[in-house]
């Protein structure tokens, strides 16, 4: 990378002024030799607020078979107390009309918890995407270069064989 300018045209084909700030930054990365890759749930998690952090543990906790598997046991066991075992003092007689209560409000807090944890695995993905982007990219900057080396190298090679048999030639004809 001897003209910074000249390289920048030749791969990206644009002007280093034209360059994004991710280009720009890989650019430097891979001008420093610096590692561009990151861990993606390290650094995200390290921003996560307190908030952020309990709406993915309730939609981890919302969304498993355990948690599915014990409100359907809890539900039966509310349909049985008040239906057979408090048949005269049941508190929810059928048709459970406290229960849907309970329910309605249940899945109104746990939609919008839900959602904000699905958006931040949305947030997740632009950001690991964007990452994989920046990777792929330092990746194919340094394939070229090595490219350039080696063809580089095998001109260097060429020139000197070329010189050689030039010598070799010289010396048959005399």
């Amino acid at each position: 990378m001897h003209n910074l300018s000249d390289f920048v045209h030749h791969h990206f084909d644009k002007s280093t002024g034209e360059l994004s700030e991710i280009e720009k930054r890989v650019l430097a990365k891979a001008h420093e030799r610096k590692i561009i890759s990151t861990n993606v749930n390290a650094a995200l998690q390290a921003k996560a607020s307190v908030g952020e952090r309990l709406a993915d543990s309730i939609a981890r906790v919302g969304g498993s078979w355990g948690f599915i598997t014990g409100f359907l046991a809890f539900l039966v066991v509310w349909c049985v107390a008040n239906t057979i075992v408090l048949a005269t003092g049941a508190f929810d007689p059928y048709p459970f009309i406290f229960l849907n209560l309970v329910l309605s409000m249940l899945a109104a807090i746990q939609a919008p918890i839900i959602m904000m944890s699905q958006n931040r695995q949305a947030e997740r993905d632009r950001f690991e995407a964007a990452k994989d982007y920046e990777v792929n990219l330092k990746a194919e900057l340094e394939v070229l270069s090595l490219h350039q080396k080696i063809d580089m190298q095998v001109l260097t090679e060429i020139a000197a064989m070329r010189e050689e048999l030039g010598r070799l030639s010289q010396r048959l004809t005399n």
